[in-house]
């Protein structure tokens, strides 16, 4: 039944593009922009990063919404991202009337560089630095994608999966101007669902950090974490979440069903689960469809 479900899905998205590239609607765009970042060690680095732009070309302003991408265990995997896109994802949140922006971070794929979210060995961990960096790379995409004529710079959310998802908190923390809410899809890091998995390393470095970033974010955010995600587990992710609450995170938390053999990747392979979360969560912060 899943199968089948998902091999409707699929073919829905593929019409859809379809549809938008035959009557000139769905703008995908790839352009570079600079970015400075700080890795764990304090060095600084400067180079530009690839970023791709989805949006509807009959809209005449849309709100903005970054999509941040997850983090391969090996530098191998890394490499292979190629270009972050996104694309069923992409048409999906283009249809609800946002311009999407996918930013390829530094050390990933066609944009390459040093690894600057590396946050050192597994038991001693420091995950802050990472996660600075990744911020400030989509602070870099956020008043890029402002300064667009077609964007509504008053208007925007920030989304992540995997570490882009503890990055969309991190950016809650900084209360940006014109982002009325942030997405976190299966956000953590340290996870590795062959060696160790649901058992991340250095969890309570996570935790902490959470709880850091939970004093500061005061726009509302959701979570989502699949039941069966082999990086974080299904503890794990509750008890950061906890965390982020206590010290005054305004959020609310959903536990997407088991899918597969690790539903850690339940946002781009189990879209029916979580579209209705997403879509209640948008209204409730003023997007309307």
């Amino acid at each position: 039944m899943r199968e089948a479900e998902m091999k409707k899905w699929w073919l829905i998205l593929f019409i859809w593009l379809c549809a938008f590239e035959a009557h000139g609607e769905l703008v995908e765009e790839i352009i570079q922009v600079p970015v400075e970042v700080t890795d764990i060690y304090w060095r600084t680095h400067r180079q530009s990063i690839t970023l791709t732009i989805f949006r509807d070309d009959r809209l005449e302003k849309s709100p903005f919404l970054i999509l941040n991408h997850g983090r391969a265990v090996s530098k191998s995997g890394r490499a292979k991202l190629g270009r972050a896109r996104y694309s069923a994802n992409s048409a999906y949140l283009v249809g609800k009337g946002f311009a999407v922006f996918v930013p390829t971070r530094i050390g990933y794929g066609v944009t390459g560089g040093p690894d600057v979210e590396d946050s050192g060995v597994c038991d001693r961990k420091n995950y802050l630095p990472g996660y600075e960096a990744a911020a400030a790379q989509s602070m870099a995409v956020i008043d890029y994608a402002k300064s667009k004529s077609y964007v509504d710079a008053n208007r925007g959310i920030v989304l992540g999966q995997s570490y882009g998802g503890a990055t969309a908190v991190a950016l809650a923390a900084r209360n940006i101007g014109g982002v009325l809410g942030a997405i976190n899809f299966a956000g953590g890091g340290g996870g590795n669902p062959e060696t160790s998995p649901g058992n991340p390393c250095s969890e309570y470095q996570l935790k902490e950090l959470f709880a850091d970033y939970g004093k500061k974010a005061r726009i509302p955010m959701l979570w989502l974490y699949s039941q069966n995600d082999r990086y974080f587990g299904s503890e794990y992710p509750l008890r950061w979440f906890d965390a982020f609450k206590k010290q005054g995170g305004v959020a609310q938390y959903v536990q997407l069903p088991a899918y597969g053999k690790d539903g850690h990747g339940s946002f781009t392979s189990n879209p029916n689960a979580w579209k209705p979360h997403v879509e209640e969560f948008l209204k409730t912060i003023g997007f309307s469809f």
